[in-house]
């Protein structure tokens, strides 16, 4: 389901950079293999690490990792497509709404489950969510926990469109070849100026999701919520309050 782990997010961080120093690459499309656009963190992993000596530090490199990740989306100067194929979830959303341009297939969903995890959202998702729907939607989102449909996150601005599964491929495609044959420079100052006028206070909205996510990474709450994820029950001080 296209979980990211470590490796793989640093290829595509790599991928994103090697692309943004490129000057025949007119245009990227990120996408997901198979039927999920990205799961988000690799929860199976997290819950195999062996304990550290040094928990906060590692949870301030994963992190480190989430926003470069993000950033490295944001830097490449010709613009990106995100062509969600299926569920996008955690850090699948901020990947996602980082690209310029943003289609999905109707049978998709957006989904940040990070509360249930004892989690908080990261990768930028505390402000690329409330700039594209408002801090009304995106607490339903952020604090609840609730799916979006790509039809949804089309009527309500989280996304540039809905597309039936089986063209979507296709669509990407003719809008990558439009932007492709279009004015290079005119596109990069173009998507530099909206970055900029909408998202200036991204390495803010990093900063704090580093410092709460790093506190509660290191937290009790944290690994039980992981355990009752992956035993498909509620975590404790969920029933205990019930």
């Amino acid at each position: 389901m296209n979980a990211l782990d470590g490796p793989t997010a640093e290829a595509l961080i790599d991928a994103l950079t090697t692309a943004a120093s490129d000057p025949a690459v007119r245009v990227v499309i990120v996408t997901g293999t198979g039927s999920a656009f990205s799961t988000g963190a690799d929860i199976a992993e997290m819950a195999a690490v062996e304990p550290s000596s040094d928990a906060q530090a590692d949870a301030e490199e994963t992190m480190r990792v989430a926003a470069a990740l993000v950033r490295a989306v944001l830097d490449v100067p010709t613009p990106v497509i995100a062509q969600v194929n299926g569920i996008a979830a955690g850090i699948g959303v901020s990947i996602a709404l980082a690209a310029d341009l943003v289609y999905a297939a109707e049978d998709a969903q957006f989904l940040l489950p990070f509360t249930s995890l004892g989690l908080m959202p990261d990768g930028g998702s505390t402000l690329l969510v409330p700039a594209a729907i408002g801090r009304a939607r995106a607490g339903a989102m952020a604090l609840l926990g609730e799916p979006m449909s790509a039809a949804d996150a089309a009527r309500c601005g989280l996304i540039t469109a809905a597309v039936a599964p089986q063209d979507l491929d296709e669509h990407v495609r003719t809008i990558a070849r439009t932007l492709s044959r279009g004015p290079r420079r005119a596109l990069e100052l173009t998507k530099r100026a909206l970055t900029a006028s909408t998202l200036a206070l991204l390495d803010d909205a990093l900063e704090r999701e580093t410092a709460g996510q790093v506190e509660l990474l290191t937290a009790p709450e944290f690994v039980q919520g992981l355990d009752a994820v992956l035993n498909h029950r509620q975590p404790r001080s969920r029933r205990e309050s019930s």
